[in-house]
């Protein structure tokens, strides 16, 4: 029986913010006022993360908690090469069977990824429209 390799939780962590285009300075910002960006970047160091911060972190990413918690380059590369191999031999069982894929499943990841960056990018718009708004508030008040 295989032994499954120990994942590196924080490492997940900077792969998903780097997929968003996050800095640390923004995960930090949206994670709370007793985060910044040192944290961040020592979170990101940690093969291990607690289940509390491993939830609130997968939450601000919007992105499961299993995915960072299992998410490996070998497996993921694997998956595909296996998928990849798979499709091509299944052309044997007879002449008009097309075994050709329709679509590339780490193209549809990718464009999966572009949506959530764009929405991503939307909420922020749409946080410092608010802070904005805020300020002037204040600043009537004040």
């Amino acid at each position: 029986m295989s032994e499954r390799k120990k994942v590196h939780e924080g490492r997940n962590i900077k792969r998903f913010r780097e997929m968003l285009g996050l800095k640390q300075e923004a995960l930090a910002w949206e994670m709370g006022e007793e985060w910044n960006q040192k944290r961040v970047s020592l979170l990101e160091q940690k093969e291990s993360i607690d289940e509390a911060i491993l939830k609130q972190v997968a939450e601000v990413l919007k992105v499961p908690v299993e995915a960072i918690q299992n998410f490996d380059d070998e497996m993921a590369i694997a998956y595909f090469n296996t998928f990849n191999d798979n499709s091509a031999n299944q052309g044997a069982i007879g002449n008009n069977y097309d075994s050709t894929l329709t679509f590339n499943p780490m193209e549809k990841w990718i464009e999966a990824l572009e949506e959530i960056k764009q929405l991503h990018a939307q909420l922020l718009g749409e946080k410092d429209e608010k802070i904005a708004l805020y300020e002037r508030m204040l600043k009537e008040r004040g």
